[in-house]
């Protein structure tokens, strides 16, 4: 196959495989694009029957055709998916929060050991010293 070609090929999988991302996350929630890049616009298509309901609402893109090629969500799903979204983020933070208490009380476990740690070192350190001190002596009288 030649280079240039193959090259346009790999090029088009890519588009198509970032496509396919666009698409599926379009499905879910709230879409902020469409899966041929435009944008959405929240549509209502209403009734001149009623003067308070103002009709049913969708979330569509901006290039909208009945080709199959665009996307039209009702406005309810996707409302609905993004507060299933919301409401499990929120379960998450709730645990985490949840959490914090515990991690507070090792933290300070931690300091208290730590701090006795450096009162540990800083009397080997005053023992080092000694010695070091001790050796000099010793080294004076056996070498003088």
């Amino acid at each position: 196959m030649d280079p240039e070609a193959e090259r346009i090929h790999r090029k088009r999988q890519k588009e198509s495989i970032t496509m396919l991302g666009y698409v599926g996350d379009s499905e879910y929630g709230i879409p902020t694009r469409c899966p041929c890049g435009g944008g959405i616009i929240h549509e209502v298509r209403g009734k001149d029957e009623y003067d308070t309901h103002p009709g049913k609402r969708f979330f569509t893109c901006k290039n909208y055709e009945a080709d199959g090629f665009h996307y039209r969500q009702p406005w309810v799903f996707g409302v609905q998916q993004e507060l299933e979204r919301l409401t499990k983020r929120l379960e998450e933070v709730e645990l985490v929060i949840n959490w914090v208490p515990e991690v507070n009380r090792k933290i300070e476990r931690l300091e208290a050991e730590v701090k006795g740690l450096n009162g540990q070192v800083d009397k080997l350190i005053g023992e080092v010293y000694n010695l070091t001190v001790q050796v000099e002596l010793l080294e004076k009288l056996c070498f003088d």
